[in-house]
């Protein structure tokens, strides 16, 4: 059992400032209930400093105001959560064992751990002890006695109100990590600019590039990797890059054709196995439909197999002057060539049911 501190009362009042409770962080802990000046104390109940055990706020109350009544007299403790510091809302399961402090036999774990299982909550609980008068007197010293309250929580909490997490940073972390440049092993030429990454980054990122940077060939290098990729725009491949060390989407340039890029990254996420970043071009682009880009962007939900996104397209062109619109563009018709299975099933569910 840890110690959980101790609390004094001489002639009626609690000695001593109500300090912060003491700290026992383990599920187990015993306080002790120090009282003087017994026989002067009358029909008062007296409460004990606060205390914590297995991360809960206790308090000991002490009342003698029955301890007068002859042989039958008794005096009352009682053990509760402090309501103002413990926010618990689920009851408490706990044992409780008041014992004198020379009563050593009762205190052993043994003899608490076969207590009956109280769940307490505020200051609503059956954790009373009533000790016989007759009994309490054999125990007085000098008009004084100590009582020792022992508590084993069964569903312990632990205190964090004083700290404070911070938010994660490891996407900043990463991205610093790849506009600093250091550590770099493998150099991308996508047409005319270079990119310096960490092939084992972007390996962790995509089993593509596990399969282009770690395959049989490539074992055993240790000079920095080249790699030359011609059918991609630099940009395209910048923010793909950027993706893979940050997680999140990019914030696109004022200038920047935000569709147009958003394809071409579409088609290098499924390229590069980045279900993550596909899906996010997808959701983007459904922003981009209009009667000027709905058949480009339908033909690439098809190539790709977006289907939430070939679902956003339909829905557009389900509305009579939308589709009007779109049929009379040159697009339109070649769409028609290219995916005519597709378009099929377009029209055919446009089409008002029999």
């Amino acid at each position: 059992m840890s110690f959980a501190g101790v609390s004094v009362i001489a002639n009626g009042e609690l000695l001593g400032a109500d300090t912060p409770p003491t700290s026992c962080p383990s599920a187990s802990g015993y306080h002790l209930l120090v009282v003087q000046s017994h026989l002067r104390m009358r029909e008062e109940s007296n409460i004990s400093h606060c205390f914590t055990v297995g991360g809960h706020r206790w308090r000991i109350v002490y009342n003698p105001a029955l301890y007068d009544l002859g042989e039958d007299g008794v005096v009352v403790l009682c053990v509760f959560l402090d309501e103002k510091l413990d926010t618990t809302t689920e009851p408490v399961k706990a044992r409780i064992k008041f014992s004198f402090v020379d009563e050593t036999d009762k205190q052993e774990p043994a003899r608490i751990h076969g207590r009956k299982i109280l769940e307490l909550q505020g200051q609503c609980n059956d954790a009373f002890k009533y000790i016989d008068r007759t009994v309490l007197d054999k125990h007085l010293n000098n008009d004084s006695f100590t009582i020792r309250c022992d508590i084993v929580v069964l569903n312990p909490t632990c205190d964090t109100a004083f700290i404070t997490v911070p938010p994660s940073d490891m996407q900043q972390n990463f991205t610093d990590f790849l506009l600093v440049g250091e550590g770099t092993d493998v150099v991308f030429h996508v047409g005319c600019e270079t990119f310096a990454a960490h092939r084992c980054i972007l390996a962790a990122r995509s089993t593509v590039f596990t399969a282009a940077l770690f395959g049989p060939m490539k074992e055993g290098t240790s000079t920095a990797a080249t790699v030359h990729i011609d059918d991609m725009d630099a940009t395209v491949f910048k923010v793909m890059v950027g993706f893979i060390y940050s997680d999140s989407f990019p914030a696109m340039a004022k200038n920047e054709n935000e569709g147009a890029l958003l394809q071409h990254l579409l088609v290098a996420a499924d390229r590069y196995n980045l279900p993550r970043l596909r899906a996010m071009c997808e959701k983007k682009l459904c922003e981009h439909i209009d009667v000027s880009t709905v058949t480009t962007i339908l033909g690439l939900a098809e190539q790709h197999g977006c289907d939430g996104l070939k679902k956003a397209c339909c829905k557009f062109l389900r509305c009579p002057n939308n589709l009007r619109a779109v049929v009379a563009m040159d697009g339109f018709d070649d769409l028609c060539r290219s995916c005519p299975t597709l378009m099929k099933g377009m029209i055919l569910g446009v089409l008002p049911a029999k």
